[in-house]
């Protein structure tokens, strides 16, 4: 039976990561999955990705790793040092569920940005790297590279927005890094740096619109 359009976004517990899905009456087919930074939830990208693409279906997932009054995605050591064993099984298990709430949902893996910010975007891009062709367009805010090691990767379908803030001293320097990875590995990677620090705001939607427009053109033309 399909399911009823909904603004609720209740939190769902049917899969391994819990998460909540707004599906917009009049939407549009396009679908975000939403991951957070660390020592939050999934609730707080809502309101950007409505700014984004109000006509889209939202995914928006917990991190399952604690982490003071919130969640992130996978242990670290350090600010800038995670634990690699970690990263693999959180990666490994979210690429099973990308897989299983689309077919649950009746999402078009097709038409999905996965919308990542800081920890949350370095969850993203080590999902795309460790199981490439699963993840076609990704938008990452404030990331750097996490994998210590990176199996080989046809990133070719891949098509990558990165987004770094000029003030952001302890991750904007790690930024050029993850933009040569994910390039050497076959994906069309856009990269900005804005005037921002780690917080994401007003700027960081005006250009993933622009970017998603971009994508969707280059994406009709193929076709």
């Amino acid at each position: 039976m399909a399911e009823k359009p909904s603004e609720d976004g209740f939190l769902r517990r049917d899969l391994p990561f819990l998460y909540r899905l707004y599906r917009p009456v009049n939407a549009s087919g396009e679908c975000l999955f939403l991951l957070h930074g660390s020592g939050v939830d999934e609730t707080t990208l809502v309101a950007l990705a409505r700014q984004i693409a109000p006509r889209a279906v939202l995914v928006t997932v917990r991190g399952r790793i604690a982490q003071e009054d919130g969640f992130r995605w996978f242990a670290r050591i350090t600010p800038t040092r995670f634990e690699q064993a970690s990263i693999r099984t959180e990666a490994d298990a979210f690429a099973g569920f990308i897989t299983a709430v689309a077919k649950r949902h009746g999402l078009d893996l097709a038409r999905t940005t996965f919308l990542g910010y800081s920890n949350g975007a370095n969850l993203v891009s080590s999902v795309t790297l460790l199981h490439s062709g699963l993840i076609e367009r990704a938008a990452l805010l404030r990331p750097m590279p996490v994998l210590d090691e990176v199996p080989p990767a046809d990133l070719s379908k891949a098509r990558v927005l990165i987004i770094a803030g000029a003030d952001d001293l302890t991750y904007a320097p790690f930024a050029p890094a993850l933009v040569a990875l994910l390039d050497s590995h076959g994906a069309a990677v856009d990269a900005h740096t804005i005037a921002s620090g780690h917080e994401i705001g007003d700027r960081d939607a005006e250009i993933i619109r622009q970017w998603l427009a971009g994508s969707a053109t280059a994406i009709a033309q193929a076709n």
